[in-house]
């Protein structure tokens, strides 16, 4: 990966736009709506994944379709100062947990979780109040997503089999 920064113009942003709004556009449709050939596209798209601009490519799934039907956010309040780098080690174990971050507030980090059923969740928020520097949890279960078209209303990856 290059270090150096790379020149991001307004052409670049297009692209970008694009490939946002719906990843399998083709490069020539791309490079149709703003006035490039396809194989620049293509060379502009390759730089901006050379460059980390672009991380990756995934499709969005309908949550429920893969096995997730209850959905959470949570609030995570830790005894002291937990180090980001430890709250990141507890939520990789976790495969429900599909985002996760430190927030400023009263919290230390919120979690977005996923589980097939309000049992399954349940037993997620108990695994993670079992670590020691978690002081108390408070969680609200998502009723309903008034954005369906972003990207927390879909979901990247299936619910665990027997959890």
């Amino acid at each position: 990966m290059n270090s150096r920064p790379a020149p991001f113009d307004e052409l670049d942003r297009k692209i970008i736009t694009a490939l946002m709004a719906n990843a399998r556009t083709s490069f020539a449709e791309i490079g149709a709506a703003i006035g490039l050939s396809a194989t620049a596209v293509k060379r502009r798209v390759d730089r901006l994944r050379e460059t980390g601009v672009i991380t990756g490519f995934s499709a969005t799934v309908k949550p429920s379709a893969l096995g997730w039907r209850t959905e959470a956010y949570v609030e995570v309040y830790c005894e002291g100062a937990a180090p980001p780098r430890r709250l990141a080690e507890v939520v990789r174990n976790h495969p429900e947990i599909v985002a996760a971050m430190t927030v400023t507030g009263g919290a230390d980090a919120l979690l977005h979780v996923r589980a097939r059923d309000v049992e399954h969740f349940e037993e997620v928020l108990e695994r993670i109040r079992i670590e020691p520097f978690i002081r108390k949890t408070i969680s609200y279960m998502v009723l309903s997503h008034l954005l369906p078209e972003s990207p927390e209303a879909g979901a990247s990856q299936p619910a665990p089999e027997g959890m």
